[in-house]
């Protein structure tokens, strides 16, 4: 009779390394979510700062782009319906 005896391979894991590593990694996660959060309010206070300084607000803005969409589209088709006229 052969009999194979299997030999049973363990890993060990130095469970002090990987604590250390979950800690350092859980305080890089918050040092980089506490970065992220200042630079998002830096950000924040800019684009409000530039609209407080603005001759004309962006609303007001939008409101006279839209007219003179509106008004430059009224008179494209004047012109298209003056011309296909002068054709019929």
């Amino acid at each position: 009779m052969n009999h194979h005896r299997q030999s049973q391979r363990t890993i060990e894991i130095n469970t002090r390394l990987v604590t250390t590593g979950v800690v350092i990694t859980a305080a890089g996660a918050v040092v980089a979510w506490v970065g992220m959060a200042i630079a998002a309010a830096a950000v924040a206070a800019a684009g409000r700062r530039l609209i407080r300084e603005m001759d004309v607000p962006p609303s007001q803005q939008a409101a006279m782009k839209w007219r003179q969409a509106k008004e430059a589209s009224r008179a494209g088709m004047q012109a298209w319906h003056s011309t296909s006229e002068l054709h019929s």
